[in-house]
C-alpha cells in the first residue's frame, strides 16, 4: 500500500482550497470573475470596472450607464444564486465511488482509507456550537497542519491516493470525499451498508483546523476512562464505542506510525500491499465479528491487542455489548453501520442542509393508485365512502377478478336474458 501510494505525487498543500486570482483581461471575464465574490462587493466591481472602460463622457449618460448596469448586475448576482449548486454533486459522488472501489481493489488500501474517514470526523466536540470550529467532517484533514498531528501519522498517504480522484471530479468537497471513502472501503471489505448522506461543506483554509489531541490514544494510563472521555464528547455513547472499535478488524498497526506493534508477523509479511505491520485479525482485509473473538480469546500472539481492545471485555458496560458482538455478526453489522454513519455526520454543515442520498435504490416507490369509488359504481350521484367500505368493495371487486386497470368484462348473453326476463315482467304488469 505504501508502494503504491509513493507512486502518486503529493498534493500541495499550500494551495488546496485557495482561491484562484481574477482574471482582467476583458470587460467579460470582469464581470464572470465579479460573480464569484460575495454578493456585498458584486455590485461595486460590476459598476466601477466596467465603467471605467465607457466611451461616455455626459454626466447623463454615466448615470443611465449605471443605471443600466445596476439593473445587469442585479440579474447577474440573481441568475448566480439560483444556478448555485449544492456542496458535493450527486452524479460526481456516484461516479467517484466506483473509482474508489478500483482502488480498493489494486491497492488493498481500505483500512487506511476508514482511518481517514474517522479522523477528519473525530475531532468533534458537541460542546461548542459554531461551525468550523466544533470540528468534525469538514474536510481539514487535508492541511499539512493537521496532517502532522501525531495520531494522523501515515495519513498523508490516503490523501495521497485520494488526490487524483478529487482531481478528476471537481464538484466533489474533501469532507465528503474522505467520508465516500471509509464507507466504501467497509462495504467492498464484506461490511455492512453505510447509510451514508453526503453534501458537507469544507471548511476554507488551516486557520480552520482543530487543535491536536482530540483523537484517541491507543496506550492510555486509563483506557476505559480515555475512551469515553475521547467519545462521550463527541456525543457518542458506550455501545458505539464498541460498535466503532469493531473496525479494527480490518488493518495493521505499523510501529513506525504509532509505537505499537511488531515489524511484522506472519500473516502480515507478505501482505497484500506493503508487507509489515502487526494486524488484529488473521484476515485483516475482511471486515467481519472476528476482532471481538480475537481479543476475547487472546491466544494468538502474532495477534494485537491494545490496551483500548482489552478494555472492551474488562469493563463491564463495555463488556455487554462486545461479548453480544462476539457471538453475533448481524447484530454487530447493524449497530456498526448506524455507529459509522453518526460519526461521518459528526460536525458537518451541509448543503443542502438535508443533505444528498446516492443509492439508486433509495428512491421512495411510487405511491398506490388511490381507490376512487367512482370506478365501480354507476349512477351520477356519487357519495363520499368510508376507508373501511372502499377497502371491501375493493375485496369484492378484485375477487371477481376486477382492478382498477382492468374493468370486468361484459356477458352480453346474460345482460340480454336479464333485458328480456324485465321486459316480460313489464309486460305482464301492463297488461294485468
Amino acid at each position: 500500500m505504501a508502494a503504491a501510494a509513493a507512486r502518486l505525487s503529493a498534493p500541495s498543500m499550500a494551495c488546496i482550497g485557495a482561491g484562484a486570482a481574477l482574471p482582467c483581461s476583458s470587460r467579460l471575464a470582469v464581470t464572470r470573475s465579479s460573480l464569484r465574490l460575495s454578493s456585498s462587493h458584486r455590485l461595486t466591481v460590476f459598476r466601477s470596472l466596467v465603467i471605467v472602460h465607457s466611451p461616455l463622457r455626459s454626466a447623463q449618460q454615466r448615470s443611465l450607464q449605471m443605471r443600466t448596469l445596476d439593473r445587469c448586475a442585479i440579474r447577474a448576482s440573481s441568475a448566480a444564486t439560483s444556478a448555485a449548486t449544492a456542496a458535493s454533486d450527486a452524479a460526481q459522488l456516484r461516479s467517484a465511488r466506483e473509482d474508489i472501489k478500483e482502488l480498493l481493489r489494486s491497492t488493498f488500501c481500505h483500512p487506511i482509507l476508514v482511518r481517514l474517514g474517522w479522523h477528519d470526523a473525530g475531532t468533534y466536540d458537541k460542546n461548542i456550537e459554531e461551525w468550523p470550529q466544533r470540528g468534525g467532517a469538514n474536510g481539514s484533514l487535508r492541511f499539512e497542519i493537521e496532517l502532522k498531528h501525531a495520531a494522523n501519522a501515515g495519513l498523508v498517504n490516503a490523501l495521497k491516493l485520494i488526490q487524483p480522484i478529487k482531481d478528476k471530479y471537481s464538484g466533489i468537497t474533501y469532507a465528503d470525499l474522505f467520508q465516500l471513502a471509509s464507507a466504501t472501503a467497509i462495504e467492498d471489505a464484506g461490511g455492512p451498508k453505510i447509510p451514508m448522506k453526503y453534501g458537507r461543506v469544507d471548511v476554507s483554509g488551516p486557520e480552520q483546523c482543530p487543535p491536536e489531541g482530540k483523537l484517541p490514544d491507543a496506550g492510555p494510563s486509563s483506557p476505559g476512562a480515555h475512551l469515553r472521555d475521547v467519545f462521550y464528547r463527541m456525543g457518542l455513547d458506550d455501545k458505539e464505542i464498541v460498535a466503532l472499535s469493531g473496525a479494527h478488524t480490518l488493518g495493521r498497526s505499523r510501529p513506525e506510525r504509532s509505537g505499537w506493534g511488531k515489524p511484522e508477523t506472519k500473516y502480515t509479511k507478505d501482505g497484500p500491499g506493503a508487507p509489515g505491520g502487526q494486524s488484529w485479525t488473521v484476515q485483516w482485509l475482511k471486515f467481519d465479528n472476528s476482532y471481538f473473538k480475537e481479543i476475547k480469546e487472546r491466544k494468538d500472539e502474532d495477534l494485537l491487542v491494545l490496551p483500548t481492545d482489552a478494555v472492551l471485555f474488562d469493563d463491564p458496560s463495555f463488556k455487554f455489548y462486545a461479548e453480544k458482538y462476539a457471538e453475533d455478526q448481524e447484530t454487530f453489522f447493524k449497530d456498526y453501520a448506524e455507529s459509522h454513519a453518526k460519526l461521518s455526520n459528526l460536525g458537518a454543515k451541509f448543503d443542502p442542509p438535508e443533505g444528498i442520498d446516492i443509492d439508486d435504490d433509495s428512491k421512495s416507490a411510487p405511491a398506490p393508485e388511490p381507490f376512487i369509488a367512482a370506478k365501480y359504481s354507476s349512477g351520477e350521484k356519487k357519495r363520499e365512502l368510508s376507508d373501511a367500505m372502499k377497502q371491501k368493495i375493493r375485496a369484492e371487486y378484485e375477487g371477481l377478478g376486477g382492478s382498477p386497470d382492468k374493468p370486468l368484462k361484459s356477458n352480453y348473453f346474460l345482460n340480454i336474458m336479464i333485458l328480456i326476463a324485465v321486459l316480460a315482467i313489464l309486460t305482464s304488469l301492463l297488461g294485468n
